[in-house]
């Protein structure tokens, strides 16, 4: 007697064996849906670092204040799991053919089906020697922002910040914030750039300089010097200067976590693991698995409001929805799976304001103030790109999002064309975004639009020297 769909389905659920890679909020709200949605088989969570799931936002921000501590930031559960946890181990290692997971301490495990959730890490600074000095610092972990964190409630005389992303920009804001005097060197032409363009970058330079920091745009960091005790103590930049600074903080940016699926057959490089909308992953081929999926930082999937182009999100949000798309189309089979069409969505608060987005920002390549004034710090900024509105920037405007969240899934015309009544006719004329040569290595764009090409294994960033 035939065994039916279904049959198969509900044998799986009940006796299947799942590994999740990336004991992270990915990792957890994946293991989190599987069993809310009916899986009782064998589920074992991998993760490299020894800390239960914790909430990395507020990292940035509350830790770095001095308002929580790292080690109270633990996500939590929302229904209980019931896996197997093997943290302070990573994964090393993957045999497709096999379905075999390698993990550093030489133990590997068998699965029927994986989920890849590594997520990235910061990008290190690119002199070993140099990010070896006492006071050179980046923050991924808990245990960096709590490091960090004890080094500034020791008042330094000045930190200086190397990139204006969104994690740089939080951090000078905290430096501030706790009375600091903090320098911050940019490549771009303005804090936010290569996420927000130049328009809005320019008003997040003027908020920033406004509240004393010492930005300093179009220039890099050539060079961190130390003392005979190896202490950091100097730092030189392309322009010829240098500054006396006792903590450096490097946020140029994330590194995906792939490096330890070189060899597997999945196309997995510097930018992500490949994936369908169903979270599927591509091996090098382009041939969709159906075996093993992925979620969070890592992944890179097409969108169809977005032309389809591959996505790699750097979201809090994304993780959340993509790991329950996973989860679900994990134990489910054909039309019973369903897509990761999130739109994406982000906020950061730095220097009393509290910024949001949806859609892509730097998929456009024209800008229009369509609420408040650029002036006033206080506006909506949307971004167009071939005639139609991809996303939306507020500063302090935030009861705006959810409105441009719809005009981009009905694919709303750009320029926008409708009455409201904080609308200013002087700031409704397009004018280009400002986004910065693509091709130069980001301070901080949370979104990146890529194509897949398994040569991009062989990618690898090398920093630009003066």
């Amino acid at each position: 007697m035939a065994v039916s769909v279904g049959e198969v389905v509900q044998a799986f659920r009940r006796d299947g064996r799942i590994v999740v890679v990336g004991a992270s909020l990915a990792g957890l709200r994946a293991a989190e849906a599987l069993r809310t949605g009916g899986f009782s088989g064998s589920l074992t969570l991998v993760g490299d670092e020894p800390d239960l799931p914790y909430d990395r936002p507020p990292l940035s921000k509350q830790v770095l204040l001095g308002r929580a501590r790292a080690d109270a930031t633990t996500l939590p559960q929302r229904n209980s799991v019931n896996a197997q946890w093997r943290l302070g181990t990573a994964a090393t290692g993957l045999d497709l053919a096999a379905k075999r997971l390698r993990l550093a301490d030489g133990e590997e495990i068998d699965y029927d089906r994986l989920l890849i959730a590594t997520g990235v890490r910061a990008r290190p600074w690119f002199n070993a020697a140099e990010a070896a000095l006492d006071g050179v610092f980046t923050v991924r972990t808990s245990e960096d922002a709590a490091r960090l964190e004890r080094r500034l409630s020791a008042r330094p005389s000045r930190v200086l910040v190397v990139g204006a992303g969104f994690t740089g920009s939080e951090i000078a804001s905290a430096c501030r914030e706790r009375g600091l005097e903090v320098t911050v060197a940019e490549r771009g032409a303005a804090p936010l750039v290569g996420a927000l363009g130049g328009v809005v970058g320019a008003v997040a330079a003027d908020l920033q300089r406004q509240h004393g920091v010492d930005l300093r745009t179009g220039v890099m960091v050539t060079a961190l010097e130390g003392d005979s005790g190896g202490r950091l103590e100097r730092a030189h930049l392309s322009d010829g200067t240098s500054l006396d600074v006792e903590v450096a903080v490097i946020a140029l940016g994330a590194t995906r976590n792939t490096e330890w699926l070189a060899g597997s057959g999945l196309a997995a490089g510097p930018r992500g693991i490949a994936c369908d909308a169903g979270c599927r992953a591509f091996d090098v081929q382009g041939i969709v698995t159906d075996d093993v999926f992925v979620a969070g930082d890592v992944a890179r999937s097409p969108h169809p409001l977005f032309g389809y182009q591959f996505l790699s999100l750097e979201h809090w949000g994304n993780a959340v929805e993509q790991a329950g798309v996973a989860a679900h189309n994990m134990i489910n089979v054909g039309p019973d799976r369903r897509a990761h069409l999130w739109v994406p969505t982000f906020w950061s608060s730095q220097f009393g304001v509290n910024i949001k987005s949806v859609g892509v920002p730097n998929m456009g390549d024209e800008i229009v103030i369509t609420q408040g004034s650029l002036a006033e710090r206080r506006f909506v900024a949307v971004y167009g790109f071939q005639g139609r509105i991809v996303a939306a920037v507020t500063f302090d405007q935030a009861k705006w999002l959810d409105f441009y969240r719809e005009q981009i899934e009905v694919r709303a015309p750009f320029p926008p064309d409708y009455a409201t009544v904080d609308r200013q006719p002087g700031g409704m004329r397009p004018v280009p975004a400002g986004f910065q040569d693509p091709s130069l290595p980001s301070h901080g764009a949370t979104v990146t639009l890529t194509g897949h090409d398994p040569n991009e294994r062989r990618v690898q960033f090398t920093p630009a020297r003066a």
